[in-house]
C-alpha cells in the first residue's frame, strides 16, 4: 500500500524551503503574532502533546517537530508540554504557552472536543492554532490521518485473519479522543456487516496497556480463551496488554488468536514479526511532524501556507478547517522490510534482536 507520497514523506525527504525564507524567521511582525510590520523577536511556538503512554509522541513526533522547526527557521524557538492526559493541566500549558510568547501553538488536545476554550484563549493573544493529530473545532489549520479509513483497515485485516468467522474482543481509544471515535466508526462499518462476533467492547480511559490488559483478564473470568478468536485492539499499547493478558492465562505465543494494532511501535513490530501479532498500522509520523512544523514556521512569518512544499500535500478542508490529510498503511509480517525498515523509521538492528532473530530471518530482515 505504499504509495511515491509515502515515500516523499519518509523522514525529511523534502524540497528544502529558499535560504532567504529560513533566515527571515525572526524578521517580521508575525513573529510576536502581529502578522504586519518588522520585529527583530524570533518566534516562539509551542508545541503541545497529550500524554506519554503512547511512545510515539516523545520518540518521534517531539524530536521530528522539533528538528524540522530548528532546520527551517534557526532563530525560532519551540517551547514542548506533555498534558499526561490530563486535560486541566493542558488547560493551563496553553496560558503559560501563550504567556510565553507563542505565536503559534501547535496543540494535540488531551478532549479534542473540549479544547475550544484553548483555541479561545490563543486567539485572544492573536496566536494561530494548529490542532495535530486530532481535530479542533475552530483551529486555524489541522492535521491528521484518515482515522476512519485506519479503523476500516484494522477491522479488514481482522475478519480477513479470521476468516470471517468467530467471536472477538474489542477494544477502543478514550472516548475523549475523537480519533478514538473515528477508529471505532471505522471498524464498526467493517465488523458489524461481517460474520464476526463481538463478545464484549472496552472504551479506554486513556488508551494504556494495563486497562487493555486488566480488561481481557476480566473477560477471561466469562469465556474461555479458545472462545476468543479474535482481538480488535485500537493501538499497538493495547494490543501488547492483550498479549500479555493471554499469555498470562496460559495461551502459547504462537496459538495466540489475530489481534490488531496501530502506530508501528517497535515492540508491536517485533510481534508481527514472531507471529503474536497480525498487524499494525503505519502512519508515517515524519509526514505529519514535518507539515505541522513547516505551517506552523509560515504563520509565524507571517506568509501564505498553502500546498506543503515538505510533504508535497495539498491543502484540504475537513469540517470547516483548512487541513492536510495523510493516507495510513497496513503492516503485516509480509511487508514490514518494505515500509518502516525502507522508510528509515527502524533499522534491522532496532528489531532484530537476539530474541527475534530467527523470526526475522523468516521475514528476510536478517
Amino acid at each position: 500500500m505504499s504509495t511515491p507520497l509515502h515515500r516523499i514523506a519518509a523522514f525529511g525527504a523534502a524540497v528544502i524551503v529558499g535560504s532567504a525564507a529560513l533566515a527571515a524567521c525572526g524578521a517580521n511582525d508575525a513573529a510576536s503574532g502581529n502578522g504586519s510590520g518588522a520585529s527583530s523577536k524570533a518566534a516562539t511556538i509551542a508545541l503541545l502533546l497529550p500524554e506519554s503512554k503512547t511512545t510515539r509522541y516523545e520518540t518521534f513526533d517531539k524530536p521530528l517537530f522539533e528538528a524540522k522547526v530548528k532546520e527551517l527557521c534557526p532563530d525560532c524557538k519551540v517551547n514542548y508540554y506533555n498534558a499526561d492526559q490530563d486535560e486541566a493541566k493542558q488547560t493551563q500549558q496553553v496560558d503559560t504557552a501563550i504567556n510565553a510568547g507563542a505565536s503559534v501553538v501547535v496543540l494535540d488536545p488531551v478532549n479534542g472536543a473540549g479544547a475550544g476554550g484553548m483555541v479561545q484563549t490563543a486567539h485572544s493573544a492573536d496566536a494561530k492554532v494548529i490542532a495535530y493529530d486530532r481535530f479542533i473545532d475552530g483551529a486555524d489549520y489541522y492535521m491528521s490521518f484518515d482515522n476512519e479509513t485506519v479503523g476500516k483497515m484494522q477491522a479488514d485485516a481482522l475478519v480477513k485473519a479470521m476468516g470471517n468467522k468467530g467471536n472477538i474482543l474489542m477494544l477502543n481509544g478514550a472516548p475523549s479522543d475523537p480519533n478514538a471515535a473515528q477508529f471505532k466508526k471505522g471498524a464498526h462499518s467493517v465488523l458489524d456487516s461481517s460474520n464476526i462476533k463481538i463478545l464484549e467492547e472496552y472504551d479506554n480511559p486513556d488508551w494504556s496497556p494495563e486497562n487493555a490488559q486488566q480488561f481481557v483478564t476480566d473477560q477471561l473470568s466469562k469465556y474461555q480463551p479458545s472462545q476468543i478468536q479474535g482481538v480488535y485492539a485500537a493501538n499497538d499499547g493495547q494490543a501488547g496488554g492483550v498479549v500479555a493478558a493471554l499469555t498470562g492465562a496460559g495461551v502459547k505465543p504462537d496459538a495466540l488468536p489475530p489481534i490488531t494494532g496501530q502506530d508501528a511501535e517497535l515492540a508491536a513490530i517485533q510481534r508481527i514479526l514472531a507471529g503474536e501479532q497480525a498487524m499494525t498500522i503505519y502512519k508515517p509520523i515524519p509526514i505529519e511532524a514535518n507539515t505541522a512544523a513547516e505551517v506552523a514556521v509560515k504563520l509565524a512569518k507571517g506568509e501564505d501556507v498553502g500546498t506543503s512544499s515538505e510533504t508535497g500535500i495539498d491543502q484540504t478542508d475537513y469540517n470547516g478547517v483548512k487541513s492536510f490529510i495523510f493516507k495510513p498503511i497496513v503492516v503485516t509480517k509480509d511487508n514490514v522490510a518494505d515500509t518502516v525498515v525502507k522508510d528509515n523509521f527502524y533499522q534491522v538492528s532496532d528489531i532484530c534482536t537476539a530474541q527475534y532473530a530467527d523470526a526475522c530471518k523468516a521475514a528476510g530482515l536478517s
